[in-house]
């Protein structure tokens, strides 16, 4: 018997849980500058995190995903993404979208059940959050298919959770990518759970990075609370598949600290104590350490970034509240560029029911 292929999966970190590195820091990250900026991304997003959480408890908004403790992922993709790039984002990525230019109102629009917010206004070419499991991957291999048809340096990037990674247009999307040598990168947000079912349950591969094995692509593992290494293994995959090396399959381990959304709750099949160690390692406190340790962070800086946050998020808050509700047809104006006969009847029952004071008579 010979051996006919053999492969490993690397692992990279920068910082520890205790914002100590554990390598020679990258270039970039030797300014500090540029970890301010990745820093305050984050502290951004979870503040309207924060926020979208409780404007759903008193009413306000819809169902909401939040992304506590998941920030280093969106934050560090994002930040090496060029304009003309495309996000095919799920439903968590805020801190990926925030940091593209989608903005928080339009994002609370959509939340909200407003589909107006779906239009990004500074970013019109990123796709609207996928709620299906793993369908963007498909899409975002359409798209990187296209780049590449018509000789155009764009990057698709796909952002997926764990438990997409066991859906068919996961497997089917990144291996189409390969075959074409496309310009792809997916974005595994390995947070443990696919709503109440453990990773464990899901595969028992050793990683998920390995499933780049089966499609011929490059992968890689990577601390997810670390946006240092995040950033760095996502700019050496953007830059490789921009300039013809294919597609790339990154592994962030996190961990999601809070529920699945805000129609969840994790305390009913988590261990207490596991989600205790895990708010001890997330993305947010780590680079503070680090940060502070370097002598370019303090309590004073991290209050004027609180009040600066809070302000910008409020601000983002009126604005959505100010927007009046969409008309009882809007329902329709979304689904197709000509509407069937069929749903223009259903369409002209809407408005007649409305104008009716929601009266059949």
């Amino acid at each position: 018997m010979t051996t006919v292929g053999s492969f490993q999966i690397d692992y990279l970190q920068v910082l520890d849980r205790e914002g100590k590195p554990v390598q020679t820091l990258p270039a970039f990250a030797q300014d500090v500058q540029t970890l301010l900026a990745l820093y305050r991304a984050m502290v951004l997003t979870r503040a309207f995190d924060t926020k979208a959480v409780a404007l759903q408890r008193t009413g306000k908004l819809g169902t909401f995903a939040s992304s506590v403790g998941q920030e280093a992922i969106g934050v560090g993709v994002a930040s090496v993404m060029h304009p003309d790039d495309v996000l095919f984002p799920s439903y968590r990525d805020h801190s990926a979208q925030l940091l593209r230019g989608v903005t928080m109102a339009e994002s609370l629009l959509y939340w909200g059940g407003d589909e107006r917010g779906s239009a990004f206004s500074r970013v019109p070419h990123d796709f609207p959050n996928c709620v299906p499991i793993g369908t963007q991957v498909c899409h975002a291999a359409g798209a990187a298919y296209a780049f590449q048809l018509r000789g155009e340096p764009r990057v698709a990037v796909a952002i997926i959770g764990d438990g997409g990674t066991s859906k068919g247009d996961f497997y089917e999307g990144m291996n189409f990518a390969g075959v074409w040598n496309a310009p792809l990168v997916i974005i595994i947000n390995n947070n443990q759970w696919a709503i109440s079912m453990p990773r464990s349950r899901q595969t028992i591969a050793q990683t998920l990075a390995q499933k780049a094995v089966a499609a011929g692509i490059a992968g890689l593992q990577v601390d997810g609370n670390d946006v240092i290494a995040v950033r760095q293994a996502a700019q050496e995959a953007l830059d490789r598949a921009r300039a013809g090396g294919g597609p790339t399959l990154i592994e962030a381990v996190t961990y999601r600290l809070g529920d699945h959304t805000t129609a969840d709750d994790a305390t009913r099949y988590r261990d207490s104590d596991i989600v205790k160690q895990a708010w001890e390692a997330e993305p947010i406190l780590r680079l503070r350490k680090y940060l502070t340790s370097m002598n370019a962070w303090d309590k004073a800086q991290e209050e004027q970034l609180g009040r600066a946050c809070y302000a910008q998020v409020e601000e983002a808050v009126a604005a959505y509240m100010a927007v009046d509700p969409p008309g009882p047809d809007a329902m329709f104006d979304h689904l197709y560029a000509t509407l069937p006969s069929a749903l223009e009847w259903q369409r002209a029952m809407a408005l007649a029911f409305a104008s009716n004071g929601g009266s059949h008579g």
